[in-house]
């Protein structure tokens, strides 16, 4: 048995899981931007209002910019133009993780294309805005995002099992994606939001198993 699969045995604490966590880089290069994010924005000041409405606004539309970029992106369909095949980083690492879910590096964001995300980020932070505390702003309240995303999506693919009702409705939905049906529940950090909005969230009772939601795209 494997070190990352016996890190996911039953009986699993949530002291031992965050430190199992703490082991991979996707938490550290997220953390680290959000620390420099952190002394960016207190070093540049210039608080005003929007300060508080873009991260309202962020943390609103969250749910659906995950969905989207999980049916659009994690669940492409490889193509190919002449020689060429469409197929990113993301997409293939995603179809690997749906073979094992358990597998834990193939949980994380792939660190090639985080690194060149997070470099994205920080250019829309600095040159995007109207306002340079504005844009740091944007990339500290992303950054707490995406480690929330990392830390909740690792937690459900561990067997730490749920204690609140909060986390069992999130546990849960993304569980019936990975082992019921990989068509629906595309919500990873949240129950039933996005997925509504879109009609992704049927009744796991009525809803038939899919013989490829371990292997996307299979025939």
């Amino acid at each position: 048995m494997r070190n990352d699969e016996r890190a996911l045995r039953r009986g699993l604490t949530l002291g031992a899981a965050f430190r199992e966590f703490l082991r991979h880089p996707s938490p550290w290069l997220i953390g680290l931007t959000l620390i420099a994010a952190l002394v960016g924005r207190i070093l540049v000041g210039d608080w005003q209002l929007t300060d508080a409405l873009v991260p309202a606004a962020m943390l609103a539309v969250f749910p659906v910019f995950e969905w989207i970029v999980h049916v659009t992106v994690l669940h492409w369909r490889p193509r190919q133009l002449g020689p060429i095949a469409i197929d990113s980083e993301l997409a293939r690492k995603h179809r690997e993780h749906h073979v094992d879910p358990r597998d834990i590096p193939l949980i994380f964001i792939p660190t090639k294309t985080l690194s060149v995300l997070v470099v994205v980020l920080i250019a829309l932070g600095v040159f995007a805005f109207p306002r340079l505390g504005l844009g740091l702003t944007f990339l500290l309240t992303i950054t707490i995002l995406g480690l929330g995303y990392e830390w909740t999506h690792y937690l459900i693919h561990t067997d730490y099992k749920p204690k609140r009702s909060l986390y069992r409705a999130v546990w849960r939905n993304h569980r019936h994606h990975h082992y019921k049906n990989e068509h629906y529940w595309f919500t990873v950090t949240t129950s039933g939001t996005a997925d509504r909005l879109f009609g992704t969230h049927p009744d796991p009772a009525a809803t038939e198993s899919s013989p490829t939601a371990r292997h996307l795209h299979a025939s």
